[in-house]
């Protein structure tokens, strides 16, 4: 599986460094998801995961035309492969969250690729079991990676 970022937002500096590590952090987390796919899933099909970093009003845009919910949001997935992605909000959580920035937006591809490893969160129950997952995951991404370990202490500072 190859995973592509495109940053096409301006509202947060995004160094092509993270955008690097993001991409490897997702590579290594794929045949790990395999392992944890549902029934009705979506990762046989896919080759490439495409990834935009996309402004407020652009992901406030997408969310009204495809789900029909006002507002900017963190992730949207596509079936066919593709996540939206709002640096924004990953930063506005991460501070309300006392978390590094790049750990929450690594939380948000992992959560995009459990919608296509065939998870929902659409009833508390599913969310919860998703969630439980995709802290497992980020967890070994985040550990496996020292750009991240490093980033997040020099965030600290």
């Amino acid at each position: 599986m190859v995973v592509e970022i495109i940053d096409h937002q301006k509202e947060m500096e995004v160094s092509d460094d993270a955008l690097r590590q993001l991409c490897l952090a997702a590579e290594s987390i794929w045949p790990v998801l395999k392992s944890y796919q549902c029934e009705k899933h979506h990762l046989d099909q896919l080759h490439v995961l495409e990834v935009a970093f996309v402004s407020a009003a652009e992901s406030d845009r997408i969310h009204r035309e495809f789900m029909d919910i006002p507002g900017e949001t963190d992730v949207i997935t596509f079936l066919h492969g593709e996540l939206i992605i709002c640096p924004l909000v990953a930063k506005q959580q991460a501070q309300e969250h006392g978390e590094p920035v790049w750990r929450e937006l690594l939380r948000y591809i992992i959560h995009g690729m459990l919608h296509l490893a065939g998870y929902q969160d659409d009833q508390e129950n599913l969310r919860k079991a998703m969630e439980q997952v995709q802290e497992e995951l980020v967890a070994v991404a985040w550990e496996n990676s020292d750009f991240f370990m490093e980033s997040a202490k020099n965030e600290e500072k």
